[in-house]
């Protein structure tokens, strides 16, 4: 397994439920791509939109064949950083946790919680390299706000910052979890986005999140306990909506990565460039590669 890496630096976008496709792509080429860790969740869609090249992956594989836990994050992150990816946007299904926040809105999250305990899953470092990234701000600031901006300039209803809270599924959560993550001070409640971001800052990907609320979970009891009929009909209203606002964003992302999320890698390696076990650092060569 090598890296694939070639032209200049790209946008990735992972899409969530009800997102599978991107619009508006050019010079579309499917790339199936091996990596260390597995096989990501579907093949990786190549294409440019106005000159940028854009990098798509369909998170639980097209037709929604993987659950959550069943999803190999480090095989997708991999997978986008071996293509040059240095900018990743998450689209998500959320369930909303707050009274204001309401289905079919949007949310641009700046904090989360990470309740998945999946421990080594969510990490590429290991096998004799340590490293320990600041994860304090897990989304990128520089991103975040582009996509804010976009976010703004065509939905009605966005939300600005927001904490996310990452939970197992695949079932809902139960009425008294529901009271426990709104205890906790979380916004909104997915499956999937803390360990994606988590692999992002290790990859030196600047990462944001757009988080499509479907549902208001169970907390809320006058309102019928989240289901998956009333997450569907919502899911297609939000990702025609996503499309678009991924579609504004990409040509206002720099060409060049000048973020802090891109360089995070200085100051996070213990380990000595010497001590490198070679069969490791080959496996991490996308993301070590400019450290060598």
């Amino acid at each position: 397994m090598h890296s694939t890496n070639s032209g200049g630096p790209a946008v990735g976008v992972i899409g969530g439920s009800g997102l599978y496709e991107m619009d508006g792509l050019d010079q579309i080429e499917m790339k199936e791509i091996r990596t260390p860790f597995g096989e990501p969740s579907d093949r990786v869609i190549l294409g440019r939109i106005d000159g940028r090249r854009v990098c798509f992956l369909p998170r639980h594989g097209v037709g929604h064949r993987f659950l959550p836990h069943e999803i190999n994050h480090r095989a997708n992150i991999w997978a986008l950083r071996s293509l040059n990816v240095r900018w990743l946007v998450s689209v998500s299904a959320v369930g909303s946790l707050r009274e204001e926040l309401e289905p079919r809105h949007i949310v641009v999250p700046d904090q989360l919680i990470d309740r998945t305990g999946t421990g080594a899953k969510h990490t590429f470092f290991g096998r004799g390299i340590a490293a320990h990234v600041g994860f304090a701000d897990p989304y990128c600031t520089d991103l975040r706000g582009l996509l804010l901006a976009a976010a703004r300039s065509l939905a009605p209803a966005v939300h600005d910052g927001g904490t996310y809270l990452c939970m197992n599924g695949p079932a809902f959560s139960t009425r008294a979890e529901a009271s426990m993550h709104r205890m906790l001070g979380a916004d909104v409640i997915g499956m999937t986005n803390a360990p994606e971001a988590r692999l992002c800052r290790e990859a030196e990907i600047a990462a944001a999140a757009l988080a499509l609320v479907t549902d208001y979970d169970c907390w809320k009891t006058d309102e019928a306990p989240v289901d998956v009929e009333t997450v569907i009909a919502n899911l297609h209203a939000n990702s025609a909506m996503a499309k678009r606002i991924v579609r504004h964003l990409i040509p206002s992302i720099p060409e060049s990565p000048a973020s802090p999320s891109h360089k995070v890698l200085d100051t996070a390696i213990f380990t000595p460039r010497d001590l490198w076990p070679a069969e490791t650092a080959r496996d991490l060569e996308p993301i070590l590669g400019c450290l060598r």
